[in-house]
């Protein structure tokens, strides 16, 4: 499944997201894409995003590895939405289309760790916050070099 389509696909789930628990799995869902969109640009996206691209890769995975993140690594029966990806056919589209995911759902953290009554809750939702600022610069880092690339270099 290409990109773009795992992306609009992982935004409408988190709009669909009734509990904390819900939100939380969700933004490791999200971690995980962030994963497996930067390993697939790192292995066959543009020569000159490969580097970054590993590093976005590694963003994800850490991510997704640093917390239990719900149904992803307590073997859960939760599938792994980014586990189709298999294509990424225009890279800056669904780069951007991944920003703004990361930035919603930072947002719905936000509004989950400020209400939260649990403390564990709360810490999760600002390590998940802290996994999305990280991708997300990530992200930006990647589209720059993309919009440089297109442009040529600046006079």
């Amino acid at each position: 499944m290409d990109a773009v389509h795992l992306i609009k696909a992982t935004r409408h789930a988190l709009a669909e997201c009734e509990s904390v628990e819900e939100i939380v799995a969700e933004s490791w869902q999200v971690q995980a894409l962030v994963g497996a969109i930067g390993r697939l640009l790192a292995a066959s996206g543009p020569q000159s995003v490969r580097a970054d691209a590993r590093g976005l890769s590694e963003a994800g995975q850490q991510a997704r590895h640093s917390s239990v993140g719900p149904g992803l690594r307590d073997g859960g029966t939760r599938e792994v939405r980014a586990d189709r990806l298999s294509q990424i056919q225009d890279p800056k589209c669904a780069l951007s289309d991944l920003s703004g995911l990361l930035a919603e759902t930072g947002v719905a953290l936000v509004l989950v760790a400020v209400s939260a009554r649990e403390e564990g809750v709360y810490w999760q939702c600002i390590e998940a916050i802290d996994a999305a600022d990280e991708s997300g610069e990530c992200v930006a880092a990647i589209l720059r070099r993309l919009e440089a690339q297109e442009h040529g270099p600046a006079a």
